[in-house]
């Protein structure tokens, strides 16, 4: 029998350049356009059967696409084989570029291990006679490769890259000393990067920390704004009474002199909500009265809350256990989860995911409000509960609060809410130095492969001599 005859090295090489027309953009004299199949083995994972145990549990690492977190140090693994596991399976050289192909298609790794991958990452096993390997890794970071990987993927019901596609992705191919540059130049930039978004981090952590303190100070009295001759208000008001107030020995902690400890049922009516029966459409077609769940508050950031997702009729109101709540009552959801406050900015009703507050004339809105919003880790080691913790309106009622007079409330209140205002902003001034470094990342690296980071030799020998190389020994 002959040998299929072997393909001319200039018909090899046309195959393995891009057209010129098919470029996604002009690079450097001595550059070139390839496709990734051309200089990479690519290597789909597979999944040894789970139906044998002796695959599994040993010790080396079978990477799935949340393992690719680690991003340029992928070594750990969130499954191991043993060596028969391993035998089962393929496996990827240390320095090979990780790429998710099915679902979170783009998510990728660089692995500095030998391991093994499930099907849904294709392995870019890189030739080192024409391939750096962390340019691989890079480049397919970059936004060029990244918009190939997405417009080549296919969807049913899952997107996929297969191994054909991936091998006739583009791929922009320099001399090997310039990708060897071009990767220095990234990680010195990335570095400098990194080392920003680590302050950043640092500094919205400062927030937080702001934040929680600013909240501690407020209702200890340590603001600055409480007048030690203002009269308390077991003094001023008929609302409360001696038997009102909390034992000095079960106070939370010590407050001004002209401060009181009480419960929240001595100075507030405690109110469940209710749900109409959701069989009866007519209930919840058409209504006016605004019905707040706890779902409507996971991503409120305001104080006031006017109106959620659903309305109900006064009929459904009549026909459940919700109650009609007044403009200022504080809203505490006391289920699934604890914790989430508002303050009704007009009449509305509430699931029986809340307890509700209506404030007698003693206590102010705001002033509960910040207090509640400051004490979610008290408020949640008073639920109770097996499928999930709930407080209770016996328990509600329980909650310890230090009441101030009620001018110095309102000032409390006020200065919270100036204090907090300004952290807001410099957290959203953060974040957008942060969005910004992100982005900046991304221009580096379009530059990168662009030959603009000025790391470009044109006396470089050319990188079509790189895939001379490759062909000969295929």
């Amino acid at each position: 029998m002959s040998k299929t005859k072997q393909k001319p090295i200039d018909k090899l090489l046309e195959e393995a350049l891009v057209p010129e027309d098919e470029q996604p953009y002009e690079v450097p004299g001595n550059w070139v356009w390839t496709w990734t199949g051309v200089v990479h083995e690519i290597v789909t994972g597979s999944t040894p059967s789970k139906r044998n145990s002796e695959y599994y549990g040993g010790a080396f690492p079978f990477v799935k696409p949340g393992d690719l977190e680690q991003e340029d140090s992928v070594i750990e693994a969130s499954e191991y084989l043993t060596d028969q596991g391993k035998k089962k399976s393929r496996i990827i050289p240390r320095h090979s570029t990780l790429v998710c192909c099915i679902g979170s298609i783009g998510k990728i790794g660089f692995n500095l291990v030998e391991c093994t991958t499930n099907q849904q990452i294709n392995s870019l096993i890189p030739d080192k006679k024409a391939i750096y390997p962390k340019y691989t890794y890079y480049f397919s970071l970059s936004p060029v490769y990244q918009s190939l990987l997405k417009a080549s993927s296919s969807s049913t019901t899952v997107s996929i890259v297969n191994k054909s596609k991936m091998s006739k992705l583009k791929f922009v191919l320099p001399p090997l000393n310039e990708q060897k540059r071009i990767v220095d130049k990234i990680e010195r930039l990335f570095a400098k990067i990194d080392e920003a978004k680590r302050l950043i981090e640092e500094v919205k952590e400062s927030v937080e920390l702001r934040r929680a303190a600013i909240l501690d100070r407020a209702f200890r009295g340590e603001l600055g704004t409480n007048d030690p001759n203002e009269k308390g208000m077991l003094e001023e008001s008929n609302v409360i009474t001696k038997r009102d107030i909390v034992p000095e020995n079960e106070q939370l902690y010590e407050v001004p002199k002209n401060w009181i400890w009480v419960k929240a049922g001595n100075v507030t009516e405690v109110v469940g909500g209710g749900t109409p029966k959701t069989t009866v459409r007519e209930y919840y077609e058409n209504g006016n009265v605004p019905w707040i769940t706890p779902a409507d508050l996971s991503d409120f950031e305001g104080i006031y809350i006017s109106r959620g997702q659903r309305n109900i009729t006064s009929e459904g109101l009549r026909n459940s256990s919700a109650k009609l709540l007044p403009a200022k009552t504080v809203l505490l959801s006391s289920r699934a989860p604890i914790g989430y406050v508002a303050i009704a900015a007009n009449l509305l009703s509430t699931n029986q995911g809340f307890k509700s507050f209506i404030p007698s004339d003693v206590i102010d809105s705001e002033y509960l409000y910040w207090y509640l919003k400051k004490s979610k880790k008290y408020l949640e080691g008073m639920g109770s509960g097996s499928t999930f913790k709930e407080i209770s309106a016996s328990k509600c009622k329980e909650i310890k609060i230090p009441l101030p007079p009620i001018n110095e409330q309102k000032r409390i209140s006020k200065r919270v809410g100036m204090l907090l205002n300004n952290l807001d902003r410099e957290k959203e001034m953060v974040l957008e130095v942060e969005e910004k470094l992100d982005l900046l990342k991304q221009s580096i690296l379009s530059k990168a492969f662009r030959g603009e980071l000025g790391t470009n030799d044109p006396s470089d020998e050319h990188a079509i001599e790189l895939l001379k190389e490759v062909l000969k020994s295929k």
